[in-house]
C-alpha cells in the first residue's frame, strides 16, 4: 500500500441517517412539564452519518451504507454527505418509510436528551455485493446499532471474510449476539454502554478498565471505554491505560462520541497505535463539544492539528 493510500485510508460505514431537530433550552423539562425553547435548528445527523462525516473530515475516503426516505429530509441529508465528499451510492431510498428523525434537547450545561424515530433506518437491508466491493479496498468497517442488528452482524461477517478490521460502537446499547463478539476488532463504548454490556459499575477509570477486560474476553481484540471529561480507557493485549481528558468549555455534547469514533477509525487505519488513536479521538471530541450541532461541530484534520495534545496516559 502506497503512502497516499495510507494517508487517506478508505473506510466503509454502515449506519443510520437522521435529520436532527435541535432545541436549545435553559434546562430540560421534568416529567409533565413544558418549557420554552430558545431556538430550533434542523441539522444533519444520525450515528452513521455523523461517524461517516467524522471519518471524511479527519482524513478518510468514506463510503456510507444506510437508508433514507423519499422526502425532503432525505434529499437534504444526501446533499450534505456529498458536500463532505462521502460516496453515498450505498445509501438506499425507501418509498414508504420517512427519513429518520431525532429530537435533541440541549440545556445550558451542554447536556442533551435525545429521542429518535428510526424511520427508514429500520428498513435498511444490506446490499452484500456493493459492500463486498467497498470492503475489498477498505482499511476499516465502522458500524453502530441504529440500523437493524442482523444487518450489522452480516456486514461484520463480510468484513471479516474480506480481511477488513471491524470497529463497532454498540449504540444504542443492546445485548449483542454471541456470533458478533469475535468479529469485532475494536469495540468502542461509553461508560453507560460498558456498564450495560459488562453488567458492572463503570464510574472510575479502574472500573472502566475492569469492564473493558471483561468485554475483551468475549472476542474483541481491543476495547476503548470513553468517560466524557474524565478521558478514556484503552485495553488490549498489553493491558489497560487511562488517557485523562482535555479541559474545554462544552457548548453541546451531541456527536462527541461519533467524532471520537471517526477520528479513532482513521488513525487506526493509518497505522497508529491504539494509544495514539485514542488521543487523536479525544482531541477531536474536545473540539466537537465546543461547538453546537451534530455534524456542524465535527472538526477537520487541519483544525485537529491545531488542538493541544491531551495529557500522557498512565497504566492502570
Amino acid at each position: 500500500m502506497n503512502a497516499a493510500t495510507l494517508s487517506r485510508p478508505t473506510i466503509a460505514v454502515v449506519g443510520s441517517l437522521n435529520m436532527d431537530l435541535v432545541l436549545r433550552v435553559v434546562r430540560a423539562p421534568s416529567p409533565g412539564e413544558t418549557v420554552m425553547a430558545e431556538s430550533l435548528h434542523h441539522v444533519p445527523g444520525g450515528k452513521g452519518g455523523n461517524q461517516a462525516v467524522a471519518c471524511a473530515r479527519l482524513g478518510g475516503q468514506v463510503q456510507l451504507f444506510g437508508c433514507l426516505g423519499a422526502d425532503g429530509h432525505g434529499q437534504a441529508l444526501r446533499a450534505a454527505l456529498r458536500a463532505d465528499g462521502i460516496d453515498e451510492r450505498g445509501v438506499q431510498e425507501h418509498a414508504q418509510a420517512p427519513t429518520g428523525l431525532a429530537t435533541i434537547v440541549v440545556d445550558q450545561q451542554a447536556q442533551n436528551c435525545i429521542v429518535v424515530a428510526a424511520g427508514a433506518n429500520a428498513e435498511f437491508a444490506l446490499d452484500a455485493a456493493a459492500l463486498d466491493a467497498s470492503l475489498a479496498r477498505a482499511s476499516a468497517l465502522v458500524a453502530q446499532l441504529e440500523v437493524p442488528l442482523p444487518q450489522v452482524v452480516a456486514a461484520a461477517q463480510r468484513a471479516q471474510a474480506a480481511g477488513c478490521p471491524v470497529l463497532l460502537n454498540p449504540s444504542p446499547v443492546q445485548p449483542l449476539p454471541e456470533v458478533l463478539w469475535p468479529l469485532i476488532d475494536t469495540l468502542v463504548v461509553n461508560e453507560g454502554e460498558a456498564a450495560a454490556l459488562a453488567a458492572c459499575a463503570v464510574a472510575t477509570p479502574r472500573e472502566a478498565a475492569a469492564a473493558a477486560q471483561h468485554l475483551r474476553a468475549r472476542g474483541p481484540r481491543q476495547v476503548v471505554v470513553t468517560l466524557g471529561a474524565a478521558g478514556a480507557v484503552a485495553v488490549d493485549a498489553q493491558g489497560a491505560r487511562h488517557h485523562p481528558g482535555l479541559v474545554v468549555r462544552a457548548v453541546d455534547t451531541t456527536a462527541a462520541g461519533d467524532t471520537f469514533m471517526g477520528a479513532l477509525a482513521v488513525a487506526l487505519a493509518q497505522g497508529a497505535s491504539l494509544d495514539a488513536a485514542v488521543q487523536r479521538g479525544m482531541r477531536a471530541a474536545a473540539l466537537c463539544v465546543t461547538r453546537p450541532g451534530a455534524q456542524p461541530s465535527i472538526p477537520t484534520a487541519a483544525e485537529l492539528e491545531a488542538c493541544p495534545l491531551p495529557p500522557a496516559w498512565s497504566l492502570l
